[in-house]
């Protein structure tokens, strides 16, 4: 198999990883940074949810993937997080979730070697239409308890601690 598409994935993981290190590395002052990582996740998010994981669960005669439940929950999570303003605490959610969240994608006999194997016949076909994908417009950040709400819910709703993941991951 020849993993383009896993090898897509994968790269934009990695881009998106630096961004966020360089976030990090700033103390959180190096918006262009967060702006261009937070707008890239929310399109890998979109590039997964509207291209990949459906032509895989087509090509599985419509049987929806195992990991995918997980993963569509991890990504309401990380989207939740990305309404709100970037700091020490939100960065670590996100290194925290994405660390575990890639693993399950890139590992083998993860999402993307299923995706990969389901949908050999559509390589190139899947490959341009992700290229085409547009970014997904996005609200400047949202610091209300409205919306740290809502994302501790949602994180809660797919398994991750907000408070517990603050205080003790390192």
């Amino acid at each position: 198999m020849n993993k383009q598409l896993h090898q897509f994935f994968t790269n934009d993981h990695r881009r998106l990883e630096a961004l966020l290190a360089a976030t990090e590395n700033s103390g959180c002052a190096d918006m262009d940074s967060y702006s261009s990582f937070r707008t890239g996740l929310l399109k890998h998010i979109k590039m997964e949810e509207k291209i990949l994981f459906p032509a895989a669960q087509k090509a599985n005669k419509g049987v929806p993937l195992p990991l995918t439940a997980q993963l569509r929950l991890d990504h309401a999570a990380i989207t939740s997080l990305l309404v709100l303003p970037p700091d020490a605490s939100l960065i670590k959610l996100l290194w925290y979730i994405l660390e575990r969240h890639d693993v399950a994608e890139e590992e083998p006999g993860g999402i993307y070697d299923l995706c990969e194997l389901l949908t050999q016949d559509q390589t190139l076909d899947l490959l341009n239409q992700l290229s085409n994908v547009s970014e997904v417009p996005v609200h400047p950040p949202n610091s209300s308890s409205f919306a740290l709400g809502a994302a501790k819910r949602s994180l809660a709703r797919a398994g991750y601690d907000f408070d517990l993941i603050v205080a003790g991951y390192k």
